[in-house]
């Protein structure tokens, strides 16, 4: 499950192929050579951290029973257990939209809401909730369902974490050549 690429996410790597690579826009693919394809294959993938992270984070919540009637229980006693509607699907939804459409920002930080709210008793009783939904989805039976929970939303809050370190890091050219300076002077 992974976001479409848009053109409002791919314009920092294009930015990145014209400065390091000096590979102008009009280029036609005919042009390049095996030393441009490496490079525009090095450069995107040290651009892929965010896009990653939002796929996963959209893979996590895809393990979750579907917001559909037959998933109802499930939400309403994630509700009732963690003590934050922010996870709701109704108050997901657009997030998540804008999420397969390849900017996971909002959804990232409406999920460290979500996790940031809940008391400790809260965060146990919603992994409880969780794991016992994807034991029952994934067929764990010999696994504690609150351990499962737990694990779960320690990955959606390290992955939803991801997504904002990535997208601030992306839109930062100063900072990255402040980095870039720092480490090349070392």
């Amino acid at each position: 499950m992974l976001p479409d690429a848009r053109r409002h996410v791919s314009g920092p790597l294009a930015e990145q192929l014209e400065h390091q690579l000096g590979l102008t826009p009009q280029l036609e693919a005919g042009h390049l050579n095996v030393a441009s394809v490496a490079g525009i294959a090095v450069v995107a993938a040290a651009h892929s951290d965010g896009y990653a992270a939002t796929g996963h984070l959209l893979g996590l919540l895809a393990a979750l029973p579907a917001p559909t009637e037959a998933g109802e229980h499930f939400w309403s006693n994630l509700w009732r257990s963690s003590g934050t509607a922010y996870l709701l699907p109704a108050n997901i939804k657009a997030p998540v939209l804008r999420s397969l459409a390849g900017e996971g920002t909002d959804l990232a930080r409406q999920i460290l809401s979500a996790v940031d709210e809940m008391t400790p008793p809260q965060r146990v009783a919603a992994g409880e909730v969780i794991g016992q939904a994807l034991t029952e989805s994934d067929h764990f039976p010999d696994l504690k369902t609150q351990v499962i929970g737990e694990l779960w939303l320690r990955d959606l809050e390290l992955t939803a974490w991801r997504v904002l370190h990535a997208d601030h890091r992306s839109a930062d050219p100063t900072g990255t050549k402040t980095f870039l300076d720092a480490w090349t002077s070392a």
